[in-house]
This record gives C-alpha cells, sequence and structure tokens, in this order.
C-alpha cells in the first residue's frame, strides 16, 4: 500500500479531471439538449414536433446503453475527436458524451417543474421567448437542476471506474490492477472510501446550494 502512494493519488487526481471535465461539458451540452426537449415539446415556447422527436429519439436511443459497452463503441470516434482511442482522453470523452444524454433527460424533467403561470404571466408581459428562457425558465428550475447535476455527478464517478475498461486511469482502474487483480484487499477499500468521500463531499456542496436557492 505504502509503496504505491504516488500511484494512488496521481488516480485520485485522474478521477477528479476526469469527472470535473465530464460534468462541466457534458453538463453545459447536457443543459442545452434538455432545453431543447422542453422548449419544442408540444406547448412549449418554440413548440416544434419534428424538432422534439428527432432530439427526443436520439437521447432514447444513446441513454439506454450501457456505458462499459458505450466507451468501447466509442474508441473510433474517440480516435477522431481526441487523438487517442484508450486512456484517460479517450476515457474522458466517452463519459463527456454519456454525460450528454443523461443530463438532458435530468435537465428537461427539473425544466417540467416550473409552473406553466409563471411562463404565461412572462408572455403577456411582452417577454420574448429568448428572454423568458434565459431569465424566467432557468432561475426558476435551478434548485431543482443543481440537485439534478449533483445527482449526475455520482453517476460521472461511476462511470469514471468503468472506464478502466479502456485503460482509462483514474481510482477505478487502479483498483482493479493492484487491488481485485492483485487480491490486495487494502487497496481496493482505499479506493472505495476515496470515491465515496468525492461523492459525499459533492452531494453535500450540492445540497447545500440548492436549499439556499430554493430559500431566495
Amino acid at each position: 500500500m505504502w509503496d504505491l502512494q504516488p500511484e494512488f493519488w496521481a488516480a485520485a487526481g485522474e478521477t477528479v479531471v476526469m469527472a470535473s471535465i465530464a460534468l462541466v461539458v457534458g453538463g453545459l451540452l447536457g443543459l442545452g439538449l434538455g432545453l431543447g426537449l422542453y422548449l419544442t415539446r408540444k406547448g412549449g415556447l418554440y413548440a416544434n414536433r419534428p424538432v422534439f422527436w428527432v432530439l427526443n429519439v436520439v437521447v432514447n436511443c444513446f441513454r439506454p446503453i450501457p456505458f462499459v459497452i458505450f466507451i468501447a463503441a466509442l474508441q473510433p470516434l474517440a480516435r477522431d475527436v481526441v487523438g487517442t482511442g484508450i486512456g484517460i482522453k479517450a476515457a474522458t470523452f466517452g463519459i463527456t458524451v454519456a454525460a450528454i444524454f443523461g443530463i438532458s433527460r435530468i435537465a428537461e424533467q427539473n425544466l417540467v417543474t416550473v409552473s406553466p403561470g409563471v411562463i404565461e404571466a412572462a408572455r403577456a408581459m411582452g417577454a420574448s421567448r429568448a428572454r423568458i428562457t434565459l431569465t424566467v425558465l432557468v432561475p426558476e428550475a435551478l434548485g431543482p437542476l443543481v440537485l439534478g447535476f449533483t445527482f449526475a455527478f455520482v453517476a460521472i464517478v461511476d462511470m469514471t471506474a468503468i472506464a478502466g475498461v479502456v485503460a482509462g486511469g483514474g481510482l477505478g482502474s487502479f483498483a482493479q490492477r493492484f487491488g481485485f487483480r492483485q487480491f490486495d484487499y487494502v487497496l481496493m477499500w482505499a479506493a472505495i472510501v476515496v470515491l465515496v468521500a468525492m461523492v459525499m463531499v459533492i452531494q453535500v456542496a450540492g445540497n447545500l446550494l440548492a436549499r439556499r436557492i430554493l430559500r431566495r
């Protein structure tokens, strides 16, 4: 255990980097896709049945794919985009793409919770659709969105562990190589404890932030 401390903490850093990039990039793109689903649905501000149908089908096709299969299937695309099909870059790319589709549904579901009366009031005051989206819709759904993104981070951390199938690095890969395969359960549980600690910190921070937003 002590001889592998540098590798252990390097793996922890890799997990943080992969999860952070996936949450930020996947979160922004997923939020955009979720907004597209919400706005183009029937009765939405930009209601457009064909566009909604296409977006809905795309999300429904990709979101249910098990991540261990999804990341392997994305290897050819990862080579074109990040220059390699294995390693941390490829794993981060795969996690980010998977996060986009997962977060899009979370965003759509939370946006649906916004009271239609608030939207109608803004429209009655003459606000444009774009202004309503940016200054009414998103702020009204911000609290639930924060909780949704917190949940997404937990799923993303889980993905970083699975990313070991493409030599993705991180604590998941470390626990497999030096813990499970070497029958060193101390190392394996050390990795588990750090992963749980990461998730707990983000969960507490997300809950506190959402509570503060909802009290405004």
